[in-house]
């Protein structure tokens, strides 16, 4: 595989592969849309230009090491993902089964009778984690507005986990990433940031200071609908040493074949982030100004209660928007039902657009009733407005 020479951090080999230093790319001499497209490619003559699918559990044994089995050495697939996303968030990446397998890792890390910060508006399978923790092992949790900058810099002096969102899902609130991710930490803490909805090409919560940033690949990277996984990416090796053990001891480990689809799917996020972005600051003005919306959240709309912290550290502002229908729950239901091109269906970041309405969740009760969340995809953007329109219907 070919060394990873990311910005300030000099990781050799992200993978378990050998570097190749006379064939070596340099992330820094690239742009990232050409990273995306190059890394995590064998180089020596007659390979093959992608990683193929190698769906072996087990490896014959010889005098060196090796590979022995998969769940500990992993398969080829896993080191392409791992040097791509590892190279582009300027760290060294671990791959796990899912977004969750990978937040759990880190989760791991912290100790008995921890502090740990989590957002007010937490994703619930966090908050989840998070709760286990706390009748298991004794955590304390505190949880802090998005906006809270204040209570986020006091959190990092005293908790041993500073777990950031942003922008948070579903209502898109940008955290003020520079400014807490610079704060004094507590010595030990890990102060986390889920990138998922940014995506690195928007963000990069490592280059501000974070300790690890955290995607799930099911949505953005793999971008297809068609997987499970997850990716942390830290700067520190022995934070991804232990990552990589929580991951060999859990089995969270991703198979061939979504490592495959995964390591695919992330080749064409520029172009999908560039069109599904573009489309979606196109909708969110237009539902904006419809007389059937009461409120848009989008962090690209200057009504956006954090549009300041999102233009200042954003280099987009993504694909998703949330936005509440006028009436009752049973009239954003009768949206969703009635939509023929978007997908009422449930998580975002792929080709497609899906929506839902998110309070029907466990644990989304205390959103609006008539929130639905949009997560644009790459169609037609007249073809998505016309759909939109219809399934609103007249003000």
């Amino acid at each position: 595989m070919m060394r990873i020479a990311s910005k300030g951090h000099g990781v050799e080999g992200a993978g378990h592969g050998p570097a190749q230093p006379d064939e070596a790319l340099s992330v820094e001499s690239l742009s990232a849309e050409s990273w995306l497209v190059s890394a995590g490619r064998e180089r020596h003559a007659g390979a093959p230009l992608n990683v193929p699918i190698m769906p072996a559990s087990n490896f014959v044994l010889g005098k060196g090491r090796g590979r022995v089995y998969a769940r500990n050495e992993g398969v080829p697939g896993w080191e392409a993902l791992e040097e791509i996303l590892g190279g582009l968030e300027g760290g060294e990446a671990v791959a796990f089964a899912s977004g969750m397998a990978a937040i759990a890792a880190i989760f791991d890390q912290v100790p008995e009778h921890a502090l740990l910060a989590l957002p007010a508006d937490c994703y619930q399978g966090v908050l989840s984690l998070a709760e286990a923790g706390q009748s298991r092992r004794g955590w304390r949790i505190e949880r802090i507005g998005v906006t809270d900058t204040a209570g986020w810099v006091r959190a990092c002096g005293v908790a041993d986990l500073i777990w950031l969102e942003s922008p948070s899902n579903p209502l898109l609130e940008v955290a003020d990433l520079d400014t807490i991710c610079a704060a004094p930490r507590k010595a030990g803490a890990i102060l986390g940031v889920d990138n998922t909805f940014a995506t690195p090409l928007n963000q990069r919560p490592l280059e501000l200071g974070a300790d690890v940033s955290v995607h799930s690949a099911t949505k953005f990277i793999g971008g297809h609908s068609d997987l499970l996984c997850g990716v942390a990416i830290a700067r520190d090796v022995s934070l991804c040493a232990d990552l990589r053990r929580v991951r060999v001891l859990a089995g969270a480990t991703p198979g061939a074949l979504e490592a495959f689809l995964a390591t695919r799917g992330v080749r064409t996020l520029a172009l999908r982030l560039e069109r599904a972005q573009r489309n979606a600051e196109e909708l969110a003005e237009r539902l904006e100004r419809h007389a059937r919306v009461s409120c848009v959240r989008y962090p690209g709309l200057k009504s956006h209660p954090t549009h300041a912290a999102a233009k200042r550290q954003l280099k987009g502002f993504g694909t998703v928007i949330s936005f509440d229908v006028k009436g009752e729950a049973s009239d954003a239901d009768a949206v969703c039902r009635r939509l023929k091109l978007i997908q009422h269906a449930t998580s975002l970041g792929a080709v497609e657009s899906t929506i839902e309405r998110r309070a029907l969740h466990h644990g989304q009760e205390h959103l609006p009733e008539t929130l639905l969340r949009l997560s644009v995809g790459i169609e037609a953007v007249e073809d998505l407005w016309t759909d939109l329109e219809q399934a609103l219907g007249e003000g």
